[in-house]
């Protein structure tokens, strides 16, 4: 097939004739890759970016209004990492039933109503039907839709975008960008201390962040506006685009919504290149190459991510549920291992197989780590090459005191040698 970058040359000429119905319409792939992602980002370009996204996204599986769409089955990718539409997890279920509630009550609009008849209905039904955990096996917890959850409904709901966000950039009363990061956003403190240059606010924190942040690790509190964090936070609650589950009896309890499957409203985009182009030194050459959010159930203290290392030279792990949610204030933030896969390990080495990590990586480096407590409206920033999972969380039981993070990926991961620890590497 043509590269979607092709497309993306000719962007503004199509621009120019969309509103020609006798133009061609450009030949979208089925998914965007990273480096579809990095074109546009390159440039900070939101517009042509979301016009990419947006465009493939409505020519999937993922669109309710069937006449519109133009892949008849979800890419293998998308499937492979949990997001297909022919099976579900009791947890993520759940999660999907306690979201259609959630905007099934808020208002009278016809998209409350379709919820309150029809999703609901559909969603309880099927829930009723998926045995308990110790009967799923075989599937590590993976559920397979029957013909008995076909006639009531679940395929023309599951997994679909039936409400979408989609919100637009922020800005003024005049059409101007507002900015989503925050007054106290100190870019020339974060990179003195992602690269080891303390200085004399760093030891007068009265905050003791810096007894969090080393070379490589810097812990950021109240880095969105308030406006930008009660948006983002709409997003995450509101859109129906978290279609990822995972085996429970494998992998954890969390659900993910992806950049190149339904997540990727604008302002979403307009952070991600605001904070690239607010920290030139540590995003030197390092474009965004992938965002995604993970939603958690409650009822798993250890349901999060296990051990693992992504892809890109930074990461930007940002926490979006309220603080009262969180109900042990020393726990339920990320553990960041000051150690990195060598570069001789593949991916699915250093991004699923745990056991070996822990024996040949983490064991040698005593398991030095830095551990980073919950707080709504953190981030984390650090090299996307080191070690890290989940810490521990209790969360209180509701939809809306789920624990949610933001992550953002920036650039190509730097691996090391797997006996040479982070702080001793810069």
């Amino acid at each position: 097939r043509n590269h979607i970058i092709i497309c993306f040359l000719f962007l503004e000429a199509f621009q120019a004739i969309a509103s020609d119905s006798s133009a061609d319409t450009p030949d979208f792939p089925a998914i965007l890759d990273a480096d579809d992602i990095s074109y546009f980002s390159e440039n900070h370009d939101i517009e042509g970016l979301h016009w990419a996204l947006s465009n493939v996204f409505k020519r999937s599986q993922r669109n309710p209004r069937k006449n519109e769409i133009v892949y008849n089955t979800l890419p293998e990718t998308i499937v492979s990492r949990g997001g297909g539409s022919t099976y579900t997890t009791a947890y993520k279920l759940k999660m999907d039933l306690e979201q259609a509630e959630y905007l099934a009550n808020r208002d009278d609009t016809e998209m409350s109503k379709f919820f309150r008849g029809t999703v609901l209905p559909t969603y309880r039904t099927v829930f009723e039907n998926i045995p308990s955990l110790e009967n799923l096996e075989r599937t590590a917890g993976l559920y397979a839709f029957k013909q008995k959850d076909y006639e009531a409904g679940i395929e023309d709901v599951y997994n679909k975008a039936l409400h979408h966000t989609d919100f637009d950039m922020l800005k003024d009363s005049k059409g101007e960008l507002l900015p989503l990061l925050s007054d106290s956003f100190d870019s020339k403190r974060i990179e003195q201390q992602y690269f080891g240059e303390t200085g004399d606010d760093d030891r007068n924190d009265e905050n003791n962040l810096n007894d969090m942040s080393v070379p490589g690790i810097v812990v950021v509190d109240d880095i969105l506006s308030q406006t930008a964090l009660e948006r983002i936070r709409r997003i995450l609650l509101e859109s129906n685009v978290f279609y990822q589950t995972k085996m429970p009896k494998k992998f954890g309890t969390y659900a993910g919504a992806y950049i190149d499957d339904g997540l990727y409203d604008k302002i979403l985009l307009q952070l991600a290149f605001e904070l690239n182009q607010a920290l030139p030194k540590v995003m030197k050459n390092h474009s965004l190459k992938y965002l995604w959010a993970y939603k958690y159930d409650s009822d798993y203290s250890n349901g999060g991510i296990n051990i693992h290392a992504d892809q890109a030279a930074v990461n930007v792990n940002l926490w979006i549920t309220p603080e009262d949610a969180n109900l042990d204030k020393s726990t339920g933030g990320l553990v960041i291992f000051t150690a990195k896969p060598p570069s001789n390990w593949d991916f699915a080495a250093y991004n699923t197989d745990t056991e070996r990590v822990t024996r040949d990586i983490l064991a040698p480096s005593n398991f030095h780590n830095v551990t980073v407590p919950y707080r709504e409206n953190r981030a984390v920033i650090f090299d996307s090459a080191l070690f890290h999972h989940t810490d521990v969380y209790k969360f209180k039981q509701g939809y809306e005191n789920r624990r949610i993070n933001l992550t953002i990926l920036y650039g190509e991961m730097q691996m090391g040698d797997a006996r040479t620890r982070m702080e001793n590497e810069l």
